[in-house]
This record gives C-alpha cells, structure tokens and sequence, in this order.
C-alpha cells in the first residue's frame, strides 16, 4: 500500500481540513457545499489555549461553502465545537461550546492579488487544494475568553489558604501581623 506525502507546504489531500477545488475551476460564482465532522488535534496542535480549548478527539463540526471567485477561493461557514477547560478564578473544570463564522480568501497563484500580497497575509490554493486548518484554528482561538470563569461571579480562591472562596463561611479570615511587630509578640507569648 503506497501512502502519499506531500511536499512541504503543500496540502495533504488525504487531511480532512483539505478540500479540493478542481471542480469548481475558475469560474467566478461556482459554489460547492460542504460538511465534516474532524476530530480535534491533540497536544501540541491542540485546538484552545492553555486555560481552555477542544477536548482532543472531540468532534469541530465544520459547514464550508467554497466559492469561485476571481483571484481565488473563499472559503465561509461555520464551525462549532465543545470547550473544556478551568476556571481561571477557583480553578474549576470549565465546559462550553464555541460557534464561530469563517471567511477567508484562498488566492490562486500568478493573480493580483498573489503578487501584492506577502505569503503570510493570506493562504493560498496549492496545488487546486485549500487547508482551512489554520483558518478554523484562527477564527476559533480568537473567540476564546482568556480567563474563562466557572460563573460570571466565582469569587476565586481564598490567598491565604487557597481554599474556595464559596465553601467557606461567610466570617472566614486569617489573621494577619505586621511583621514589625512579630518580635514583641513572641515576647509577650513567651511571658
């Protein structure tokens, strides 16, 4: 059984964040839905951020509409997937779930719009394939909430002791001491 590996910088075909465009040639207004189910990438390619992102494994529901245009391929939709991660306050686990829209331009080689564009400024087609990994990851990551919250009031974590601010009592308190003063009181404890 041969396997096929692509060139580096080219698009794997076999990858399911790969779609080819062939049939819709470059004809400005051709349009071809579509619809996958991928699951998410483990570490390091994880889907988030370190407080929060796609479970690995876990099913990005993608609905892409690829349409011919003139200097490429736009690629728009939606994605939806489930969050888990921890509260940034008491360190809960935290769960949700991401809906986000696309729309990125794929350019074709030798257009315009190659030639006036740096090749980080937007991806290309190679190859008549388009990888809207980078795009779904992009569009998702920005969506996330950097400190993600258990509940919009978590009161977080007691700093003296670390336990949860919500199960314990409401007098809860430590006490504290100049340590200025931390010499005499030894003194007088010791009298």
């Amino acid at each position: 059984m041969s396997t096929h590996h692509p060139l580096p910088g080219h698009p794997d075909p076999s990858s399911p964040w790969v779609f080819g465009t062939r049939e819709l040639g470059r004809r400005p207004g051709a349009m071809k839905p579509y619809t996958r189910s991928i699951p998410a990438p483990a570490e390091p390619e994880r889907l988030g951020l370190d407080t929060i992102g796609v479970p690995a494994g876990s099913p990005v529901e993608l609905a892409v509409r690829l349409e011919s245009v003139t200097e490429g391929i736009y690629v728009s939709g939606t994605v939806h997937a489930a969050l888990e991660g921890e509260c940034a306050r008491c360190l809960d686990p935290v769960t949700d779930e991401a809906d986000v829209e696309l729309g990125e331009l794929f350019v074709y080689p030798d257009t315009a719009t190659d030639e006036t564009t740096e090749a980080d400024e937007l991806p290309r087609v190679i190859d008549d394939y388009v990888d809207v990994e980078q795009t779904v990851r992009d569009a998702l990551v920005l969506t996330l909430p950097l400190a993600p919250l258990c509940r919009e009031d978590c009161p977080g974590l007691c700093p003296d002791c670390g336990e949860k601010w919500a199960d314990l009592a409401p007098d809860h308190g430590h006490e504290t001491l100049d340590p200025r003063w931390a010499a005499l009181r030894e003194r007088l404890s010791a009298e």
